[in-house]
């Protein structure tokens, strides 16, 4: 009879539960769709408005008093050069500062005063960064408005995304991976180099594309640092015909962004402005969607090809 009426309990908890889980995943499943639905509604209204303005004069030609003759090729050149020079200084620094948090620093106050400051900023505003990035970079250093300064910016903004993203990823190995290669006499660099490395590359990845793709997104930064609002001119090429084929003359050249031309594109009263506006913005989101697609595609194709 006890144990009778202790399985009638048990049945009733185990009822309770599926009933706020079931209620719990139709929460979840609302504010997906919610989210889901707003993208898809901005991204239709974008796409119908600057569809029809997108044609290869559009990318191949700067920008214009004249809506019809306006074109991103400065915005998008500047977008370009600005995210390698940040991808360049973001990244070997953010996964080598996460390497060295989660395997080699001491386990002391220091460090975990350290690992909080880098956990609160992935939350500081962006245009706290501009602020830095103008007293550091353009006064300080003396790099100006250029896109030197822009890059360094933006891989301040991402630094922190990269560092934490590195440090889930080498924690997610098993602790066996360490142990069989400490068993086998492996030092400590090899361990990193040749074993959680490798592992861990898809999430570090994961989040190098993420961060990207939050700061090719980024104006306040830009803007504070003194970006341009109407460039009708390149930056120098960084190929040459002469050796070493290699010119650096561009990373302090002046610049504009596709965030910098879109908003000076939609403070304009003109219509027609507007459209171009939405054209440049489609061509960001897709740029972005790129991003975080090949994320996913390569993160798949690393976790296919590691055994554990």
């Amino acid at each position: 009879m006890k144990n009778a009426k202790n399985l009638k309990e048990i049945r009733k908890i185990i009822v309770h539960h599926k009933r706020w889980d079931f209620i719990f995943m139709i929460t979840g499943i609302f504010a997906l769709m919610i989210a889901v639905l707003t993208f898809m509604a901005l991204f239709a209204h974008m796409l119908i408005d600057g569809l029809p303005r997108l044609s290869w004069e559009f990318f191949t030609s700067f920008p214009s008093r004249h809506p019809e003759a306006a074109g991103i090729l400065s915005a998008w050149v500047g977008t370009t050069l600005v995210m390698l020079v940040t991808a360049i200084s973001a990244v070997p620094l953010g996964i080598g500062a996460g390497v060295y948090l989660e395997e080699y620093a001491a386990k002391n106050l220091f460090t975990e005063i350290i690992e909080i400051n880098v956990t609160n900023l992935a939350g500081v505003p962006s245009i706290i960064y501009g602020l830095l990035a103008l007293g550091l970079f353009v006064y300080q250093m003396g790099f100006g408005q250029s896109i030197l300064a822009a890059g360094l910016a933006l891989a301040l903004l991402i630094l922190p995304v990269v560092i934490v993203a590195t440090r889930e990823a080498i924690r997610a190995i098993p602790i066996a991976i360490r142990e069989g290669a400490y068993a086998l006499g492996a030092t400590k660099w090899q361990t990193v180099f040749d074993h959680l490395l490798p592992y861990s590359a898809a999430g570090i990845l994961t989040g190098v594309i993420i961060g990207l793709a939050r700061a090719i997104g980024e104006t306040a930064p830009i803007i504070t640092i003194g970006a341009l609002t109407f460039i009708a001119f390149l930056p120098p090429s960084p190929i040459t015909n002469e050796f070493p084929f290699l010119s650096f003359e561009w990373l302090t050249a002046p610049f504009t962004v596709m965030p910098i031309q879109m908003f000076n594109w939609v403070s304009r009263p003109e219509e027609a402005f507007q459209l171009n506006a939405a054209a440049a913005g489609l061509v960001l989101v897709v740029m972005t969607l790129a991003m975080n697609g090949l994320a996913i595609y390569l993160r798949y194709r690393m976790r296919k090809t590691i055994k554990w």
